[in-house]
């Protein structure tokens, strides 16, 4: 990562390693894997990266590296080999929090403006975050249980469908009909910003019992109709409680004011679609990274330490790994903890 002549960020290198193969076989990640295959991965990905960046150790000003909120395995190693090579190299150190990651990714794609609201919407993590400044972020609102990417990685699993199960939902979705089964809007009949996504997995369940034990099984069609009503369902609350965050947001004296959705459950592309419409009729910009940048990747925690180099010290080698993180210190905490942990 490194600043031109006029101050925007460019990506000099993005090596991104995936374990969706590690895991397929087990129906989500393992994370016991996950930790082992960071630690035998991390070495040849700063390789790689310093290959394909042209550079070397000699002109690099700092090392930044995610230090939680996530399943703990993954973030101590990668914490770990970030404190090998500054003490190899000398150079400052700086522990990111991932959400700050996707939450300033908006300024390294489409150099967005303070303050902007942002919908962070993944697969462990799903809230609304003001974001006025690097290290200034106020939440408005986040879901109390699952996450809407667990909540489609779950439905998947009830359905037979193969992990990761946002993109398989979505496909299968394609051939459904939305509305022939009635699927709940959970708290939308409840005043706020904040979300639940487990009483519609739940409700997945029981119509899927239901048809199962009137057919003898679970037809093809009903499948591809049951991802199209709970693929409905997440749209219209997420859109509905983003009106809501929105219209605090804009409570502010703002010059641009703008939306940004990131993390990996924004590459849905009706998702996406409910969101611009939204954005367009409330004569909001709508900013969305592309989808490299949208899942997890190192990029998007280089700039973040870019961003706050200026604005607070570097860590030393006490940096722990932190399972739980929260981005916004005053809030209290969410309710409810999905698979991959309280949220932060």
């Amino acid at each position: 990562m490194r600043r031109d002549v006029g101050g925007q960020a460019r990506v000099l290198s993005s090596v991104v390693h995936g374990q969706t193969q590690l895991h397929a076989a087990f129906g989500g990640v393992v994370p016991e894997i996950a930790a082992r295959a960071h630690a035998e991965m991390l070495d040849h990905c700063v390789e790689q990266a310093l290959i394909q960046a042209n550079c070397t150790f000699l002109s690099i000003d700092a090392i930044a590296v995610t230090a939680g909120p996530g399943l703990i395995g993954g973030v101590v190693s990668g914490v770990m080999c970030a404190k090998g090579l500054v003490a190899a190299t000398g150079l400052p150190l700086y522990g990111i929090n991932h959400l700050a990651g996707h939450a300033l990714t908006p300024r390294l794609t489409d150099d967005v403006v303070y303050p902007y609201l942002m919908l962070l919407v993944s697969g462990g993590h799903c809230q609304f975050l003001m974001v006025d400044g690097p290290n200034n972020f106020t939440r408005l609102g986040g879901t109390i249980d699952d996450a809407p990417g667990e909540a489609f990685d779950k439905v998947a699993r009830l359905l037979g469908l193969p992990q990761p199960g946002g993109p398989a939902v979505e496909t299968a979705a394609l051939q459904g009909k939305a509305d022939r089964f009635a699927l709940p809007r959970p708290l939308l009949d409840r005043p706020g910003c904040d979300m639940s996504f487990s009483g519609l997995k739940t409700a997945v369940l029981r119509t899927r019992d239901a048809v199962a034990a009137e057919h003898g099984g679970l037809p093809e069609a009903a499948q591809a109709d049951l991802c199209a009503g709970f693929q409905a369902a997440v749209v219209d609350v997420l859109v509905e409680k983003t009106r809501r965050a929105l219209a605090i947001y804009l409570d502010a004296d703002l010059s641009e004011p703008t939306l940004c959705v990131a993390g990996g459950v924004a590459a849905n592309s009706q998702i996406r679609a409910g969101l611009e419409a939204l954005c367009a009729n409330m004569a909001v910009k709508f900013s969305a990274p592309p989808l490299a940048l949208c899942t997890d990747n190192a990029a998007m925690i280089a700039f973040a330490a870019m961003e706050q180099m200026g604005a607070r010290p570097a860590d030393g080698f006490e940096l722990s790994a932190r399972p739980r993180w929260p981005l916004d210190g005053t809030s209290p905490g969410m309710l409810g903890s999905g698979k991959k942990g309280a949220k932060a």
